[in-house]
């Protein structure tokens, strides 16, 4: 058997960008997998607050040109890469001009939840697997950090099921302590849509809010961690337990004396070895 393949996806990474947790642990288990012999590819957002100079950040024109659809509309995706630093890892980064160009990540300057956040998570969400695809390299799992990357799970079940390159994949999803209380708009459903991807299936996004987007992720990835940042939140695992419940989902929750290096390690082992369904 050769090495496993895991994608990390993820809102964002340290050092180009870390706003909460995502960034510092996505790192750490990016690397730490990397020691341990795994092979490794990361995919995040270049938001406009990455400094592309100073990162050294530059466009991979081969991966670069790719229309992706939004509902009714088309957006251009262009790739760029840069590599972290002290580390033999790079991280491909998801842009657009519309969505990724502003100075900011999902608030302006006067706190203001950017209204189309909603169109920014179907993009990346998009564009990663686009991209994963033109790379031509199969993941024996996907591992995606936070709510922005909770629309995967639901690809690789649906449109990218028949994919030669997700074929054998399965999914990881990871929650943190990022909710947010905006309410998206009642066309949330219709932008993410497809002919593979009904209303129905759509159903946890009814909310059009944040949870919505954590039941989304929980419902269709192969298994949900919840991340050590969350054992404050009382109120929010008491739901995401219910929920994993009642639809007999499988997830666990990293305590605070565990390694997760070696959970996950273990993990990744262990589900690259059940037969997908």
């Amino acid at each position: 058997m050769g090495k496993i393949r895991i994608l990390y996806v993820a809102s964002e990474i340290a050092p180009f960008l870390q706003t909460s947790s995502v960034g510092s642990f996505t790192r750490q288990i990016s690397e730490a997998m990397q020691e341990r012999g795994m092979e490794i590819r990361i995919l995040a957002p270049r938001f406009g607050t990455i400094n592309e100079r100073r990162n050294k950040l530059h466009e991979v024109v081969r991966l670069s040109g790719i229309n992706i659809s939004i509902g009714d509309d088309e957006k251009p995706l262009v790739i760029k890469v840069a590599s972290i630093p002290n580390s033999k890892l790079q991280v491909y980064f998801i842009d657009n001009e519309d969505y990724f160009s502003r100075k900011a990540v999902f608030y302006d300057e006067q706190q203001n939840f950017f209204q189309d956040n909603d169109e920014r998570a179907i993009f990346f969400c998009k564009g990663v697997l686009e991209t994963v695809r033109k790379l031509g390299w199969s993941p024996n799992i996907i591992h995606c950090h936070d709510w922005m990357t909770s629309i995967i799970p639901l690809y690789i079940r649906s449109t990218y099921h028949h994919d030669p390159v997700f074929r054998n994949t399965k999914t990881i999803f990871s929650l943190y302590n990022t909710a947010f209380p905006h309410l998206f708009s009642a066309n949330l459903i219709e932008k993410i849509k497809t002919n593979d991807i009904t209303s129905e299936i759509l159903e946890p996004l009814t909310s059009l809010d944040y949870e919505g987007f954590i039941k989304l992720g929980l419902k269709y990835a192969d298994l949900s961690i919840l991340s050590t940042c969350l054992h404050e939140q009382e109120d929010m695992k008491t739901r995401i337990n219910a929920y994993a419940q009642i639809h007999n989902l499988n997830y666990l929750s990293l305590e605070q004396n565990e390694n997760p290096a070696e959970v996950l390690y273990n993990l990744y082992h262990e589900l690259q070895s059940v037969p997908v369904a």
